[in-house]
This record gives structure tokens, sequence and C-alpha cells, in this order.
């Protein structure tokens, strides 16, 4: 797959890279969904992979399909929970995705292994309670990391934790299109990651999306 940007061919200094305030919106899995992305140009779109205890799981079958209707432009993440190697590196192999985020229990071994398999542009995910976490999102070798509370619980964290990271990161946990500006002037993230802030009784509303991208593009750029 052409025409998503740099990362499509490869360039993972692209993550992390300096610049405006990025903006990704995840769980992805209708193609109503991704007309509102295509409208409102977030700089990423996420998808859940082949993860059925998430509402928001779109098959590793069926991804190819829904990804392919993402406009240039709109780089495209994989979110993964503890997927085989083989998986990831079929999919970016496929033109699927066009970045791994790893959500599970994926350690540095993993990593390398799915470096040696394919060279798609890692973002890996920690969850943040204590300083502790923080510690261990700074000494991966991922190219970005994205600082959470928990998987897609909704809730935000205690931001003060992150706001001595030496690296650029992802800040996602409860943000909304109302939230977003005060994590951004708090924090100081490289991007920020939305999800079930941009929803309406569990589905993705069109209005939330276009109004998290204005928010972020307001406030960051």
């Amino acid at each position: 797959m052409s025409g998503h940007g740099p990362m499509a061919e490869g360039a993972a200094a692209a993550l992390g890279a300096a610049g405006p305030t990025r903006v990704k919106l995840c769980g992805m899995s209708r193609p109503e969904d991704i007309e509102a992305i295509n409208e409102a140009q977030p700089d990423f779109v996420g998808f859940v992979v082949d993860f059925p205890r998430s509402h928001r799981s779109v098959a590793s079958e069926e991804l190819p399909a829904l990804s392919a209707l993402v406009a240039p432009g709109i780089q495209r993440v994989g979110v993964f929970v503890d997927e085989p190697v083989e998986v990831v590196a079929r999919l970016y192999a496929q033109g699927a995705i066009d970045v791994a985020q790893l959500h599970g229990h994926e350690d540095e071994e993993y990593i390398a292994r799915l470096r040696s398999a394919c060279d798609v542009p890692i973002i890996q995910a920690f969850s943040v309670r204590a300083a502790s976490d923080v510690v261990r999102a700074e000494a991966s070798s991922a190219d970005l990391v994205l600082l959470d509370n928990g998987r897609g619980t909704g809730e935000t964290f205690d931001w003060s934790l992150v706001r001595g990271v030496r690296r650029p990161f992802l800040l996602a946990g409860g943000l909304t299109p109302a939230s977003v500006a005060q994590a951004m002037t708090s924090v100081h993230p490289w991007g920020v990651d939305m999800s079930s802030g941009i929803e309406t009784d569990g589905v993705k509303d069109r209005q939330k999306i276009f109004a998290a991208v204005r928010a972020v593009q307001a406030e960051g750029r």
C-alpha cells in the first residue's frame, strides 16, 4: 500500500520527530468510521487487531480491506496484544498497517524478533501507575512509546508522573475533545491518542472525531 507518507517506506525516524502535536484516533472498526477519519484528517488512525475482549476489535483477515479505505497521508496503526510476530509482519507486508503498536506483554526479545521479521515502525504502550513504569518506558527500544493508564478503560492517570519523560511519547487514557488541550499544555506530549473519548454509547461519533482533531490543531499547531 503506497501513499501513506514516509513511515510507509520504513522511515521509523518520523516517530518522535520534531513538529506540531500529532493526533491519533484509535479503535476504528467500520467503513463509516474511516469516512469520518478521512474527512477529519488526523495524523494516525488505529485498529485493534484480533482482540475479541474489545468491542473495537477487527479480525486480522478483515483488516486489509478496512485499512485500504484510509486516505493517503494518514498513518495506519495496528494495535496488537501479544500477537504472534508472524501475524504483525504479515499485515505489514500486505500493506495493511504502517505502524505496529504493542499493547500487551511484549518485551525486548519480542521487539527484536519483530525487527528481524520486518522493518515496521514500533510503538510500545506502557501503563503508568508509578515512576518505575516511566523508567521502563524510557528504556524501551521501540521507536515511540505510548503512556496510558491501562487497556482502554477511558480514564486518565496522574500526569505528573510523565512530565519529566526524556523521550517523545504519545499520551493516552481518558482524553476527550474537551480535555485534550489541557493535557497538551500540562504534559507537552509528542502526540495524543483518543478512542473512548470519541465515542457515544460505544460507537465512534463523527462529530467527536472532528472535534478531537480541531482541538489538537487549535492548541498545538
